[in-house]
């Protein structure tokens, strides 16, 4: 299955992501009426600012407490720019003094929005009352997402030499980022310095430890990390230390291993995370190899609960993992008998399968279903069929489909040189000379390549020929 359609399962980001617990937890929003009046205002380039003057105009109470939990939920859909405007807003306009918690809240805020040069400004000027042990751990953090190794590793020793170092969560930030950028040995260095310290570690600690040994493929600290776990009364093998686990031993294909860990998924999975739980679950018994709890996991997904057109991915890129296209193709029938909002991404993995089989006429029947259904086929569902095309020597359609795909593509779209070196040496070879000119320029306008990929592109024809 073609990475670009449907991303590879990285289990191992599962730690990564949720190694840096919040500085700020607040309740739901869901019943104030000022973030329902923000919520729908989901285009970042409209700014919220009128919203909060109108509302405080209208004379409504207004508390530092009501717009903490307004910027958290902005944060939670990933909203960054406005939870920032209604940061700066708090204290520009409604004269609330900051504190240290907001002062860690916003630096994170600006690092998202702005990028690490207008963080740092904003750090070096905090007062020294508020840059405390809050600030440097948020910006530490900002270090760790930037991969700026020699940055963090100079503010961890300032917080040591502040002593700022007597909590889990840096040394957690710091392994973390050792753990990103593949360096183990300082993973089990910082973990030294914890133990001799008498901190313990944590269940995050522990989670990225054995993600770097799943990375590694090491069975036995796999296996070492789990036991300590295991004794260890205040550690849970949860949801995600399963996945994990499971991942690791599937990498190297420890399949019996692995099922007893899925089937202990199965077990935890809440209500909150049911989605994304059941999606992960799909994908891990297809690496397994599991046909049938495959499915036995898709009835319990479909369990007296709607599933939505992630759910119907899943499942069918899990039956395309096992070279099961008949399965797929049930599945894509029941998604279209629920009529859900058309997602080009569900007919596209079937284009893609069917291309790969040489089962063009197939492939091309689905694109008229998904030009009939949204107006437009999107352009992975060319990029597909022209690589078909291709691989099935149909150079004239192939041609015809990446010129569609092009038309359509979004900035950064990169396509394989291999394929566009083809068409334009088609539109040569066919005497074509204005239409292969066409073509690259559509390159060219359409932003693809740079000057310089470009002329990458026509030494690539060069040398082919």
């Amino acid at each position: 299955m073609s990475v670009s359609l449907c991303r590879r399962l990285d289990v191992r980001s599962l730690f990564v992501s949720r190694a840096i617990p919040r500085l700020l937890l607040f309740s739901s929003v869901a019943e104030d009426s000022l973030y329902r009046r923000i919520s729908p205002l989901g285009n970042p380039s409209i700014s919220i600012v009128p919203v909060l003057d109108q509302w405080f105009k209208e004379g409504n109470p207004v508390d530092r407490e009501q717009l903490r939990r307004i910027i958290m939920e902005l944060r939670k859909y990933r909203r960054f720019t406005h939870a920032l405007q209604v940061s700066q807003w708090m204290t520009d306009k409604m004269y609330i003094p900051v504190a240290s918690g907001d002062v860690a809240a916003r630096l994170n805020l600006i690092y998202n929005v702005h990028g690490l040069e207008k963080v740092e400004n904003y750090f070096d000027n905090i007062t020294k009352q508020l840059k405390g042990y809050d600030a440097y751990t948020a910006m530490l953090n900002c270090y760790a997402h930037e991969k700026s190794v020699e940055k963090a590793e100079m503010l961890m020793q300032k917080m040591r030499d502040m002593g700022f170092d007597q909590k889990p969560i840096c040394f957690n930030i710091m392994m973390n980022l050792y753990y990103q950028i593949g360096n183990h040995e300082k993973i089990d260095a910082l973990m030294l310095d914890m133990e001799e310290k008498g901190m313990r570690w944590d269940q995050f600690t522990f989670g990225i430890r054995l993600s770097a040994y799943a990375a590694a493929s090491d069975v036995e600290g796999i296996d070492k990390i789990i036991n300590m776990m295991k004794s260890n009364p205040q550690m849970v093998l949860d949801f995600d230390v399963c996945a994990v686990t499971a991942h690791g031993y599937l990498k190297m294909g420890l399949v019996d291993k692995a099922m007893p860990l899925l089937k202990k998924m199965e077990g935890v999975v809440t209500a909150k995370m049911r989605n994304t739980a059941f999606d992960l679950l799909l994908k891990l018994y297809a690496d397994a190899g599991k046909k049938g709890h495959l499915y036995q996991s898709w009835n319990l997904y479909k369990k007296n609960r709607n599933i939505f057109n992630k759910g119907y991915m899943s499942m069918m890129g899990s039956l395309l993992k096992l070279d099961d296209i008949e399965g797929a193709e049930k599945i894509f029938e029941e998604w279209k008998s629920r009529e859900l909002s058309y997602d080009s991404r569900i007919p596209c993995l079937l284009i893609d399968a069917y291309c790969r089989k040489g089962l063009l006429e197939k492939a091309e029947s689905l694109v008229d279903h998904a030009e009939i259904n949204s107006g437009v086929a999107s352009v992975d569902t060319w990029y597909c069929l022209a690589r078909g095309y291709l691989e099935g020597n149909q150079i004239h359609k192939a041609a015809d489909a990446m010129k569609k795909a092009i038309s359509l593509c979004p900035p950064e779209w990169k396509p394989g040189k291999e394929i566009l070196a083809t068409c334009v040496e088609y539109l040569e070879g066919m005497g074509d000379t204005e239409g292969a000119d066409r073509f690259l320029k559509l390159l060219r306008d359409k932003s693809i390549f740079s000057e310089a990929a470009y002329n990458r592109l026509m030494n690539y024809i060069k040398g082919k020929e």
